[in-house]
């Protein structure tokens, strides 16, 4: 390259760029050059910038490999010589080395850009989404040393659509023929639910499996944190949050959008994960005639829910007695999945949600894969009998 294109242009070009919202287009490498050049640029050498701003802001350097195996959900740095991969059943170590932690840092800086972030001294972490590899992309998150004190460490979960439908769960085994048959009326009856497990147990697979079941005459909004829902039914209406841009503006919250789902006739109204002050809103709506809504909640357990969901609707200002009457109104079945020591990932087990006068709310198992029905299924079955067609 000509001694014009020199470090200093080239990092006001990275500047601007991280300071401008929007996808990193090849049209606008190219205004950002010549803005920051003053337009002295000659065509030889804006293309060769243009040339070398590409390829250091495109791909994902030694990970792009593993982020490219269709079976990869997560990979994870957390040193030059520590690359973890998750293939569905637990992490590995793999063969991929950086020469030295400032190899690391450069990387986690340059995927930042490439997703509209900044990730410098002054802002030591960042959140955002990485266009490519599929339609739905990679979700990113870095933070650098020395808040990270072992250096940069970064994690990329590639974004996959959950498009199986039941019938596929069961086949492999995901879950047992009595809970596929019992889904398929909590479905039809239009019993509002919760999927909950922890990170990873398959929580939106179920959740769009079982979204596909829906009645095609049936119109749904699923409302997301990043888009992975895409369950196979004929009227879907697929609204997702966004992040703040580098200005601290533009941010679109999950609350925002399901207040914006209320207005847009909904069948049944669908939270991907409920993590914030949105549940407040969820519960609201499912307490007003939208019945069948569902969403996802990290929970180790049914019996963590209540707790769980208290500690967030306390950031929406709503106190624990609120909550539990809420809740006990709102939703009526509970279900968890759970990925086991042999990585397989499957519904655990059924619960229904029952008033109780000491804890304020329960969440009775009504069938488990362990042991099949239980004490919770005779109030399963009256709330199926209440709703179901005649």
């Amino acid at each position: 390259m000509s001694d014009i294109l020199d470090g200093d242009l080239l990092g006001r070009v990275r500047d601007r760029l991280a300071d401008e919202a929007g996808e990193l287009t090849p049209a606008r490498v190219a205004a950002a050059l010549r803005a920051e050049s003053g337009g002295v640029l000659g065509d030889s050498d804006l293309l060769a910038a243009l040339r070398h701003l590409q390829t250091e802001l495109s791909g994902a350097g030694p990970l792009e490999s593993l982020l490219a195996d269709p079976a990869v959900t997560d990979v994870l740095v957390t040193a030059p010589d520590r690359v973890w991969v998750d293939r569905g059943s637990g992490l590995h170590l793999t063969d991929v080395v950086f020469p030295d932690e400032a190899a690391v840092r450069r990387l986690a800086q340059r995927l930042a850009l490439f997703a509209g972030r900044r990730l410098d001294d002054a802002q030591m972490w960042v959140d955002g989404r990485l266009p490519g590899h599929g339609e739905f992309g990679v979700r990113l998150h870095a933070v650098l040393s020395p808040v990270a004190q072992g250096g940069t460490c970064l994690s990329l979960r590639v974004l996959r659509p959950a498009t199986q439908g039941l019938e596929a769960l069961r086949d492999r085994g995901a879950v047992d023929e009595d809970a596929y048959r019992l889904l398929r009326r909590i479905v039809r009856a239009r019993l509002a639910f919760l999927i909950v497990g922890g990170t990873g147990a398959g929580k939106t697979t179920l959740l769009a499996a079982l979204l596909g079941a829906v009645d095609a005459t049936e119109r749904i909004v699923c409302v997301e944190d990043a888009a992975e829902l895409v369950p196979a039914h004929p009227h879907v209406v697929r609204l997702v949050a966004r992040a703040p841009n580098v200005e601290g503006v533009g941010e679109v919250t999950v609350r925002d959008l399901v207040r914006q789902a209320l207005r847009m006739r909904p069948d049944r109204i669908v939270i991907g994960e409920v993590r914030g002050a949105e549940v407040v809103d969820l519960l609201t709506a499912l307490n007003t005639g939208h019945d069948g809504g569902a969403g996802t909640v990290h929970a180790n357990s049914p019996d963590e829910v209540p707790a769980r969901l208290e500690a967030l609707a306390a950031l929406g200002g709503l106190d624990r007695v609120a909550l539990h009457s809420q809740l006990v109104a709102a939703v009526q079945v509970i279900l968890h999945v759970h990925r086991g020591a042999d990585g397989v990932r499957r519904l655990a087990q059924i619960g229904v949600v029952e008033r109780d006068p000491v804890s304020g709310v329960i969440v009775a198992p009504a069938w488990t894969h362990a042991h099949g029905p239980g004490d919770g299924m005779e109030r399963l079955e009256t709330l199926l009998r209440r709703r179901e067609a005649p």
